[in-house]
């Protein structure tokens, strides 16, 4: 049995620090709970906490490249409790803008593929439940 109780956090890079934690606060309700200045030796980083003690941690990096998005790669992908918070969160991203997919059910989740504004591909899922209605 794993001593460990899932995942505390992801790190990712950004060129600009301001602006993912504001498209994580807007769109995932996310709130920053620590931020570090750049100081010799360590970048500027910021944790928000997306809930249920679930982090991601931004380090800022001016010469960041984000993923080519037509690669299959991605760096993570987030949860929500329901396919109808997917949807509202879909909703949320089309009217801000966001570069988001369609809604799919796989086997055993609803994943909505989005892209953040640094431009990596990510995922949000839902836990898809026998008898969920189409997406």
């Amino acid at each position: 049995m794993p001593v460990t109780s899932g995942i505390n956090h992801v790190t990712t890079f950004t060129t600009d620090l301001d602006r993912m934690a504001r498209f994580y606060s807007d769109m995932f309700g996310a709130e920053i709970v620590f931020e570090r200045q750049a100081t010799d030796g360590h970048p500027r980083t910021a944790i928000v906490e997306l809930g249920g003690t679930r982090y991601v941690k931004f380090v800022e990096d001016p010469a960041y490249r984000a993923p080519h998005t037509t690669t299959a790669i991605e760096r993570f992908g987030l949860a929500v409790g329901s396919l109808a918070i997917l949807r509202e969160l879909r909703e949320r991203m089309a009217a801000a803008g966001a570069a988001i997919g369609e809604i799919e059910r796989l086997p055993t989740q609803w994943v909505l593929p989005f892209t953040d504004p640094d431009g990596t591909p990510l995922q949000v899922s839902a836990h898809a439940r026998p008898g969920d209605p189409a997406a």
